[in-house]
């Protein structure tokens, strides 16, 4: 559709040194032309010119001072892209690799992402090109405090609610609290992924993972199959993976791999979770220290240097929950070649668009990041639930949440693919689902 096609060809003038949102944008707006040809009073409105460019970007400078008493200065990110259906949800990254077009990728794929939870948020993202790998506590502890310094003019319980992602666990989310708290003096949920001494959700730290297996096991279900004697590929060993990797393993898959930058373990009688529990949420360690909790002669698993080529693995549920287009077209071809049936997406846009495509042209069953990772914001969204109404539920009460949100979801996706003639398409059924509510929101509201 030409106009799809003019604001897509606008937006990759307008930000040709962004190719990961140029990649996220590209992606999904290709597959809203069937909405506009039902829906041209939203061309009118001139509606995906607004949708693609974000409400409102700040980006600031951090300068903090190592265990070495030497000033370091980072920047620090927030993109508040659409508050249509709710304040903006979205995490904060810490890495090395952040930069503005990481952060409206993101941002823009929280958009539909949220809107597929059923939850009242709308698409925000943030963070900082800051590393914590290898930083004391208290340079971690500055670095949060002097980041948090500038963010709390922008964020608050109605208008921008962050939440942790890469680099930012419990321990970084307590610092930021702590912060803001001292400088705004009111104690209420700016921050989800919180500890439970202050007003945290149980089942948080495990949502990304679970949810993305719940959403998994539906699609799976839905095609009269099971985890039971699956070969299960996990990429990262992060929170999303490990808990991608024990609840697969609890539903009876063999789950035989998992990653991080340094190269992946391969154990063909299947991952012990307790051991890299261990080395990554205990140590900090590298994954390769997994080979030093076996005895020699019991010794079952490998190490493999270059994460790379996990994708080699045969498998039959691949789940890539490490990173950004960490498939890339000939990771997919082989992924077909080795007969996996289903590639379900737990990271943010691991698979590049020619991944993507060799999917799509397969008989592969593929979902999406923006609804297979949902069950992470949709429990942060349960969180705000809880300290709004000052309540605590049991893990049993946010998990029952979450694995329905994860169904729902996963049916909406399912009916609006056939009803628009792309049955088991659930890249054009996210897309859609997602942008619909947004859509009809921003129609509501006004040239705003």
């Amino acid at each position: 559709m030409a106009y799809v096609q003019d604001v897509l060809e606008d937006l990759k003038k307008k930000n040709a040194n962004e190719p990961e949102f140029v990649q996220a944008a590209t992606e999904i707006l290709e597959s809203l032309e069937p909405v506009f040809e039902k829906h041209p009073e939203y061309q009118k409105a001139g509606l995906l010119e607004r949708l693609v460019e974000p409400e409102r970007i700040v980006m600031f400078r951090v300068p903090w001072v190592d265990d070495e008493g030497k000033v370091q200065v980072n920047r620090g990110y927030r993109v508040q892209f659409n508050s249509a259906i709710g304040p903006y949800k979205g995490g904060l990254r810490f890495h090395e690799s952040v930069n503005i077009s990481i952060i409206k990728f993101l941002g823009f794929e929280q958009i539909l992402k949220n809107s597929l939870t059923g939850m009242l948020i709308g698409g925000g993202k943030g963070g900082s090109d800051f590393d914590p790998k290898g930083k004391s506590d208290d340079e971690v502890m500055k670095f949060c405090q002097s980041f948090m310094n500038e963010l709390y003019r922008h964020i608050g319980p109605e208008t921008d609610v962050p939440a942790g992602d890469i680099g930012v666990g419990a321990r970084e989310v307590g610092y930021l609290f702590g912060q803001y708290k001292r400088l705004v003096n009111v104690h209420h949920c700016v921050l989800t992924g919180s500890g439970l001494e202050y007003g945290g959700s149980l089942a948080r730290k495990e949502a990304t993972g679970y949810g993305l297996v719940y959403i998994t096991e539906e699609a799976l279900k839905h095609r009269k199959d099971s985890f039971e004697g699956k070969r299960v590929v996990v990429s990262g060993s992060g929170n999303v993976a490990i808990y991608a990797a024990e609840k697969a393993i609890e539903l009876g898959g063999n789950v035989i791999t998992m990653s991080d930058s340094s190269g992946y373990i391969y154990d063909e009688n299947g991952i012990n979770l307790s051991f890299v529990k261990e080395i990554k949420e205990i140590k900090r360690g590298r994954i390769s220290e997994y080979l030093d909790y076996f005895k020699k002669d019991e010794l079952t698993a490998e190490f493999v240097e270059g994460s790379t080529n996990i994708w080699n693995v045969k498998c039959d549920i691949a789940l890539p929950c490490a990173t950004q287009n960490e498939i890339d077209e000939d990771a997919a071809k082989t992924l077909l070649k080795n007969g996996t049936k289903y590639v379900c997406e737990g990271a943010n846009m691991p698979s590049t668009l020619e991944a993507t495509n060799v999917f799509l042209d397969s008989e592969i069953i593929y979902l999406p990041g923006k609804a297979a990772n949902a069950g992470g914001v949709a429990t942060s969204a349960l969180e705000m639930a809880q300290r709004s109404s000052k309540l605590h539920w049991s893990f049993d009460e946010v998990d029952s949440k979450l694995k329905n949100i994860m169904i729902n979801i996963y049916k909406n996706i399912d009916k609006i693919a056939k009803d628009y003639g792309f049955e088991d398409n659930y890249v054009m059924g996210s897309n859609i689902a997602g942008f619909i509510k947004v859509a009809n929101a921003m129609m509501a509201q006004g040239i705003v």
